[in-house]
């Protein structure tokens, strides 16, 4: 009996570049993808960094010229300051020339500039809290090492006609809270926590608040330090 001869089967050469055409695109999306999301967290961690901290140093320039010539900083345009900051933030802990612009409010804009200051919290030197925020990683990073600061250490606040001394009163590592946590920025925070980490419960005090995320990269808890005006002068 004769055999059968089974001839092998094979794809043509249309079949063959349809199937590498099909992998071939899947992997240029799938690479096309993966160089999207680097270049994203590329920018967030390392571009608004570089462009925050350009932003910062114009906003603390044109603050001082303008306080030079004896022109207020507060004049605003379309919910936007027009001529820098109401007040310039120096921290002595983290080095001799950090000096950041304050603005008013909270927002994305303000926070990629430097720090903010919550609207319904005190004045800079005021009786209450004066309550800022600012990023800890990405648009310049103003409080990276905000894990740093301890009691003692000093904040000065300056603005166009007094600067004022605070004197922190709280470790931040010691304080952690969730976003929603308002407290922190009341006239008198009250840790609604027994025995947890707060300002002295006395009237009539002049405290500053300090606020940021507490992860470098989980944003849903804040770290929060605490502390008291300790002295003024003219600027």
């Amino acid at each position: 009996m004769a055999q059968q001869t089974v001839a092998p089967t094979s794809q043509t050469p249309a079949q063959k570049a349809s199937g590498r055409g099909a992998a071939f695109w899947v992997g240029v999306v799938l690479i096309t993808a993966g160089v999207v999301v680097l270049g994203y967290v590329g920018w967030q961690f390392f571009g608004t960094n570089v462009v925050s901290h350009h932003k910062q140093q114009q906003l603390v320039d044109q603050t001082r010229r303008a306080w030079s010539q004896g022109q207020s900083t507060s004049i605003k345009g379309n919910g936007v300051q027009l001529k820098g900051a109401e007040a310039l933030i120096r921290i002595p802990r983290f080095g001799e020339d950090y000096v950041m612009p304050v603005q008013r409010g909270v927002g994305d804009q303000v926070l990629a500039e430097g720090f903010g200051h919550f609207t319904q919290s005190a004045a800079p030197g005021q009786v209450g809290n004066y309550a800022l925020a600012a990023h800890r990683v990405t648009h310049g990073e103003p409080l990276r090492n905000m894990p740093e600061l301890r009691p003692g250490d000093k904040v000065v606040v300056e603005t166009q006609k007094r600067t004022y001394t605070y004197r922190l009163d709280t470790d931040p590592n010691r304080l952690i809270v969730p976003f929603t946590s308002i407290w922190v920025i009341s006239p008198l925070p009250a840790n609604p926590q027994p025995g947890g980490v707060q300002p002295a419960q006395r009237g009539g005090q002049r405290l500053i608040t300090l606020t940021t995320c507490s992860e470098l990269f989980h944003t849903d808890n804040r770290m929060i330090a605490f502390g008291h005006l300790v002295g003024s002068r003219p600027s």
